[in-house]
């Protein structure tokens, strides 16, 4: 294999790296904004503050399997390139050539089990939740 076609995928696999990076810094993120949102609820005993914690948990869902399709698509591209003649190496790194269907990222597993717990917890908080009597 010559030094190009090394190259290549090289910056394939950083480009694979930063989208799985994105994808655990998007579900911390998740995270914690949840959890901030139950504080604020709990705090000021209104039931509206956990109805809030569905935006992130949906809008980091979206997030997360975009990020999740793009790493899917670029290793869909290193698997290409590591089958080229090494006279082929263009560094392109254009994936419009390979095909992964957005809601297949959505409904991935991973995404399924983690954003479908966070849902699962708003749910449980929203139900249990008692606010407390007042003026």
């Amino acid at each position: 294999m010559n030094e190009d076609k090394i190259a290549h995928l090289n910056m394939i696999q950083s480009v694979i790296s930063r989208m799985a990076g994105n994808s655990a810094l998007l579900k911390g993120w998740a995270v914690t904004l949840i959890a901030a949102t139950f504080a604020l609820a709990a705090k000021d005993a209104d039931i509206r503050y956990v109805l809030i914690a569905y935006i992130p948990a949906v809008a980091f869902w979206i997030l997360d399997a975009y990020y999740l399709r793009q790493e899917r698509l670029f290793r869909d591209l290193y698997n290409h390139v590591r089958t080229l003649d090494s006279d082929k190496v263009d560094f392109s790194m254009d994936t419009s050539g390979f095909s992964r269907p957005a809601q297949n990222a959505f409904f991935a597993f991973v995404n399924l089990i983690f954003y479908g717990f966070l849902i699962g917890v708003i749910l449980l908080v929203m139900f249990a939740f008692k606010p407390t009597g007042g003026a």
